[in-house]
């Protein structure tokens, strides 16, 4: 039922207004959020190289990747569990979205403590798997295991983040990504180098910094929740929304385990190309490393867009105002391609110069780093367009067709792109691999959006989709479920 909550502490309602500036000012500090995780890794990149050389920076690479990849592996279920929450914060049921909360928190913290355990035991055989070389394969272990350590906080805060989005506040995940970023980077440099009272911990030391970065900041944002008597908070009697509700999890993971599917995907084909990378020696893996922490960048907009999109047209659904829907993709594709387009133009102009951060302007990965950005930089901007589309999609629940397109497209073409033209171009076929699945991906998200049966989806059963008649099946009247749907267009 609605619930008779101050107005000044209900989510925010992203189902009305004027879309391109409401899915702007939302986005900002969900961009904002993805500069501070971004300059983090960067920073962090520039102390291990300055002070612990070449060998220690690829060791990073390699295990960011394996991280990369077990964060995947939960981020399905955060976002199954942020677009349900989306929905019923649409449909003014917030007694829904706390039980949401509850059954996926719940979930998400065992899944998360479990890859961690799995992933301290296996540390050796992640790395051999991945052909980490052996000059940096014991500095990949030390620091991997401090963040195995961390997962269940990093994840923990990544899922309190997420559902706070779904519920409409990108403001208070940016602020509590601003703690965790400036501890991490401050403590960064004292526990590697032994500053002051710290202990000198070498590249362990950059690990321990994000563990009390990530531990410290999802306490705080907890803390301040509750204190705030957020609405959607567990206390009480609610604490026993804690315990799953079998029906609600189920949904959780079936709609969680494509798109987590979707991440694992991406990694694998990273892992994949970072394996091949590995066989070219330490300057080419940092070249490669160095690169990608550029890409970083050039990505996020299309990343804080996506997410924008994603919670905005959730509410709308649940909200019933599928009118509304085709412009928030039109809005979000509008956006990304102006801004991931003038991020990739700055890179292409000032590349030498950002690069020389990392590594001493002597060495010869740098030049490789140039090419490297050159060749494959521009595709993130065709890559951008299909996250805002893959977004939208989503939010409907229709989460099998971006997988496969993925599949297709990343593990399929960019993959097989980069192993098999590497006897045709040599180490440029796995520069060029990005164009090609970027361009392959665009290419049939744009076919799905267009022609595709996501607006009949569903998430949850009794929700209508576009040109149904409404179902008040979660107690709410449904006063906007009656507007005319949009054409398949959009």
């Amino acid at each position: 039922m609605d619930e008779k909550i101050p107005t000044r502490r209900r989510p925010a309602d992203l189902t009305s207004g004027p879309i391109p500036r409401t899915l702007l000012l939302f986005a900002l500090p969900v961009l904002g959020s993805n500069v501070l995780q971004s300059l983090n890794g960067s920073i962090n990149a520039v102390w291990v190289g300055r002070f612990l050389g070449e060998a220690a920076l690829t060791a990073t690479s390699n295990a960011n990747l394996v991280l990369f990849l077990i964060l995947g592996t939960v981020f399905g279920i955060g976002m199954a569990a942020t677009i349900l929450v989306a929905q019923s914060v649409g449909a003014r049921d917030l007694a829904e979205a706390r039980r949401i909360v509850g059954t996926s928190a719940t979930f998400f913290f065992l899944v998360s403590v479990l890859l961690a355990v799995c992933g301290w035991i296996w540390v050796d055989a992640i790395l051999n798997t991945l052909g980490t070389p052996a000059d940096a394969l014991p500095l990949a272990r030390s620091y991997l295991r401090i963040i195995f350590v961390a997962v269940p906080m990093m994840n923990l805060l990544s899922f309190v983040m997420t559902v706070l989005r779904g519920a409409g506040d990108s403001r208070t995940p940016f602020s509590f990504m601003a703690l965790a970023v400036v501890l991490d980077i401050v403590l960064n440099p004292l526990l590697i180098r032994g500053i002051g009272p710290f202990p000198e911990l070498g590249i362990a030391g950059s690990a321990t910094a994000t563990l009390i970065g990530q531990t410290v900041s999802v306490i705080a944002i907890l803390v301040v929740l509750y204190a705030r008597r957020h609405p959607l908070r567990l206390a009480g009697a609610n604490l026993a929304l804690l315990r799953p509700d079998p029906a609600l999890l189920r949904i959780v993971v079936f709609k969680g385990v494509p798109m987590g599917l979707q991440m694992i995907v991406i990694s694998a084909a990273a892992l994949t190309v970072m394996g091949i990378v590995n066989s070219y020696g330490s300057r080419v893996g940092a070249a490669y490393g160095i690169a990608a922490q550029l890409w970083t960048y050039i990505q996020m907009p299309a990343l804080a867009i996506g997410a924008a999109v994603s919670s905005m047209a959730a509410q709308n659904v649940g909200a019933g105002r599928w009118d509304r829907i085709g412009r928030i993709a039109a809005s979000g594709v509008g956006f990304n391609l102006v801004l991931t387009g003038a991020l990739v133009y700055l890179l292409f102009l000032f590349d030498r110069s950002i690069l020389s951060l990392f590594l001493s302007t002597d060495s010869a990965a740098i030049d490789i780093a140039a090419h490297i950005n050159n060749v494959a930089s521009w595709s993130f901007i065709l890559f951008g367009v299909t996250i805002v589309l893959f977004a939208t999609v989503r939010a409907t629940g229709a989460v099998m067709p971006p997988l496969i397109i993925l599949v297709i497209s990343v593990l399929i073409v960019r993959t097989g792109f980069a192993y098999f033209f590497r006897s045709v171009i040599g180490e440029e076929a796995l520069w060029w691999s990005f164009p090609a699945g970027s361009i392959t991906s665009l290419a049939l998200a744009a076919v799905y959006y267009r022609f595709g049966g996501w607006r009949t989806m569903h998430m949850i059963e009794n929700r209508p989709a576009a040109g149904e008649p409404p179902d008040t099946g979660l107690g709410v009247p449904r006063q906007r479920a009656n507007m005319a749907p949009e054409t398949p267009n959009g």
